[in-house]
């Protein structure tokens, strides 16, 4: 059964970008093919809440070779889509503090195939921020359904 979901996907404004590719890259020190995060447009730190998205393309580096034929965003490449995003979050909340790296996760559950063209759209919540360390739920989302869903962990580097 899948969980409550954190942040209605319809209720967010996709197109109201707060940081694009440049503004996450003032945060983030992903480049190249694992600067997934694309967007972010929601970012409400009194409540730890974000949203945002990674365009899956068809020429992405990962399309060719999985699945030939009927290409599969990778499930790993999902986790990491929404683990730079509560990295993005927590970068926007505690400025200064070390880059957030990916150190865990739990409760994964992928619930749909994502196939491009399409946009990923991230969504999450922060159960635990801290300085040098947090825990975060986040779901995924294509059209408005359930793909993916987890609780990510990341410390300081």
């Amino acid at each position: 059964m899948p969980p409550p979901v954190i942040l209605d996907p319809t209720q967010i404004d996709w197109n109201h970008v707060i940081a694009d590719r440049e503004g996450i890259a003032r945060i983030l020190p992903h480049r190249y093919e694992f600067a997934l995060l694309d967007g972010v447009v929601l970012l409400e730190t009194t409540a730890m809440t974000f949203a945002g998205y990674h365009d899956v393309r068809t020429d992405a580096f990962w399309a060719r070779g999985h699945i030939p034929g009927r290409p599969l965003f990778p499930g790993v490449l999902m986790v990491e889509a929404a683990a730079q995003l509560a990295s993005f979050a927590h970068g926007s909340a505690f400025p200064g503090s070390p880059f957030m790296g990916f150190v865990g996760i739990d409760a994964v559950r992928f619930r749909g195939a994502v196939e491009p063209p399409c946009r990923l759209q991230l969504v999450g919540r922060g159960i635990q921020m801290k300085p040098r360390r947090f825990v975060a739920q986040l779901q995924g989302f294509v059209r408005d359904t359930l793909v993916f869903e987890g609780e990510l962990m990341g410390m300081g580097l």
